[in-house]
C-alpha cells in the first residue's frame, strides 16, 4: 500500500466510530446533492470514498430497487461503521482504493464523491480512473456539505489559490481527466461540482 493510502486509512480509522455523530445534520445536504445528479431508476452509481455510507440511502432512493448502488472505501473501519448504521442494505460495500477500482470500463452511469477530492493522492490520475468506469455521457458529482470558505474556517485556515476545489483549478483538472464541468456551486452551505463524462 502506498504511503498516501496508509495516511488516508490512518486519518479515517481514528475517526470512524464517531464520524456520523460529528456531522449529524448533513443528511438533507446529501439528498439534495444526489437529486442534482438526476439519476434515473435502474441507474448504476458508485459512491467513491463512501466512508460511513451517508449518501447510500439517497442514492438507493434515486435509482430504485432495479438500480445498482456501490460504496467503495479504502478504510475498513469506515465500512464497518456503514454496516453498523445499516447502510449496507442500500448498497454493496467494497473495500477498494478509488485509484484502482475493481470495476469494468464504462460500467457505471454516475459517480458520487463526498469530500473525496482533498484525499486523492494523485487527483488527475484518480479522476481519470473514475472516468474510466463511467460510460460516455455519465455523470460525476463532487460534493461537500459545506462550502470551501466555511470548511477552511472550520479548520482555522484561509482559502488559498491552489485549492483543488477552486473553480479555476477544478475545471482544467477535470477536463484533463475526461470530464466536462456542467455546474459549479460554492456556497457556505454546500459545495457541488457536476461534470459529464466526455466520449
Amino acid at each position: 500500500m502506498s504511503d498516501d493510502a496508509t495516511r488516508v486509512q490512518e486519518f479515517f480509522t481514528a475517526r470512524a466510530d464517531d464520524w456520523d455523530a460529528r456531522f449529524p445534520d448533513d443528511g438533507p445536504a446529501y439528498a439534495t446533492a444526489v437529486d442534482a445528479l438526476g439519476l434515473l431508476p435502474g441507474s448504476r452509481v458508485l459512491d467513491a470514498g463512501c466512508g460511513t455510507g451517508r449518501a447510500l440511502p439517497a442514492l438507493r432512493a434515486a435509482v430504485g430497487p432495479s438500480g445498482v448502488v456501490l460504496g467503495a472505501d479504502l478504510t475498513p473501519a469506515m465500512l464497518t461503521a456503514a454496516v453498523r448504521a445499516g447502510r449496507d442494505r442500500d448498497g454493496q460495500l467494497l473495500l477498494a482504493d478509488v485509484a484502482r477500482l475493481p470495476l469494468r470500463t464504462g460500467v457505471l452511469d454516475a459517480v458520487f464523491g463526498a469530500g473525496l477530492i482533498s484525499h486523492l493522492p494523485r487527483p488527475a490520475e484518480n479522476l481519470a480512473e473514475l472516468a474510466r468506469v463511467v460510460r460516455p455521457g455519465g455523470l460525476l458529482a463532487l460534493f461537500h456539505p459545506i462550502g470551501r470558505a466555511a470548511l477552511a474556517a472550520r479548520h482555522g485556515r484561509r482559502l488559498t489559490p491552489d485549492d483543488l476545489r477552486a473553480e479555476h483549478n477544478l475545471r482544467p483538472l477535470l477536463a484533463g481527466a475526461g470530464w466536462r464541468v456542467t455546474s459549479y456551486v460554492d456556497e457556505d452551505e454546500r459545495f457541488l461540482a457536476l461534470a459529464r463524462r466526455e466520449s
